[in-house]
Parts: C-alpha cells; sequence; structure tokens
C-alpha cells in the first residue's frame, strides 16, 4: 500500500506544479487504483478491507483534486500554507468588482428581454476571462512563485466560476 503521508502529487508519481500531465495523471490513478480498490480485497480481513476502502477514497480525493484546475491551484496553495478562499481574505480590487457589476447588470437585462445573443455573449466573455485567470494562476504558481497573487487571482476566478454557473440557471431560466 502506498504511504498515507504522500502529497496528492507524490501518490501519483508527478512533480508538484500547476501544469501537469492529465494523461500521466489519469494513467497513474488506474495503475494505483488496479492495486488497491476494495474489490481486490473481497476475501481479505475486514482490517484490510477498511485500508482499501481508505485508499481508495483517498486516491479518488487525490486524483479529483489534481484534475480539476481550479482544485489543483488551491490545493497547491495549501501545500505552501495558503487557504486562498478562507474568509479574511483582502477584498478582490475594485476595478474586478466593478467588471463584475456591470456583467451582471447585463445579465439581468438579457435575462428580462430574453435576449440569448447577449447571454451568449456574456458566456463567451466571461469564459474568456475565466480562462485568462487560470492561465495567470499558472503563471504565478509555476513560474513567478508568487502564491499570496496566486491566492487573488483564484479568488477572482472562483466569483467568475460562480457567475457563470448563474448564466447557465438564466439560459434555463429563459427556457
Amino acid at each position: 500500500m502506498p504511504d498515507f503521508n504522500q502529497d496528492h502529487f507524490a501518490l501519483f508519481g508527478l512533480d508538484p506544479g500547476y501544469a501537469i500531465d492529465v494523461e500521466a495523471l489519469d494513467l497513474a490513478y488506474r495503475e494505483l487504483q488496479g492495486e488497491i480498490h476494495p474489490d481486490r480485497f473481497a476475501h481479505a480481513g475486514e482490517a484490510d478491507k477498511r485500508l482499501a476502502v481508505q485508499w481508495s477514497t483517498r486516491a479518488n480525493e487525490a486524483y479529483q483534486t489534481l484534475k480539476n484546475p481550479f482544485a489543483r491551484a488551491s490545493y497547491l496553495l495549501t501545500l505552501q500554507g495558503i487557504d486562498a478562499l478562507a474568509p479574511g481574505h483582502a477584498a478582490l480590487p475594485l476595478t474586478f468588482l466593478e467588471r463584475q457589476m456591470e456583467w451582471r447588470e447585463t445579465l439581468a437585462e438579457a435575462v428580462a428581454s430574453a435576449d440569448t445573443d447577449a447571454l451568449d455573449r456574456l458566456e463567451n466573455d466571461t469564459r474568456a476571462e475565466a480562462g485568462g485567470l487560470l492561465r495567470e494562476v499558472a503563471e504565478l504558481l509555476d513560474t513567478k512563485r508568487d502564491y499570496p497573487a496566486a491566492a487573488e487571482v483564484l479568488r477572482q476566478y472562483r466569483f467568475l466560476e460562480k457567475f457563470l454557473a448563474d448564466i447557465g440557471d438564466a439560459y434555463e431560466d429563459m427556457e
């Protein structure tokens, strides 16, 4: 069995970093699950069965964390002692908040007028902005190693992620 003290990257034999080889992660996950999956321990003692379930759960959680760009960035920050989403962090930059207010107004107007074209443009703009923020997070984590700045940008990304969910809800409300 692997070592419970390993971080998620070590568990899958990956170097810690935002940029990862997703195919290597997938392969390592499948190999690890082949070794530790509870079905392999069906005829083992109760202690071994429990351990296999714990390991399988840990592997699943680690895999899901590393597979998701937001979760991977947040985890990397946690390894540096930074909880990017902890209450009490500095407020988001005023220019960012002003833009979000404008986008929320645009969303409300699009819904009120049932303007799917406006909603499409808003979604595309938001996705582009979110993609840019993730690229910035990658650079701050892997190249500049500016973890506090990466945490701030990650909080902005989280805001956009929630806004994209609101846009998705608006599409449903318009149907």
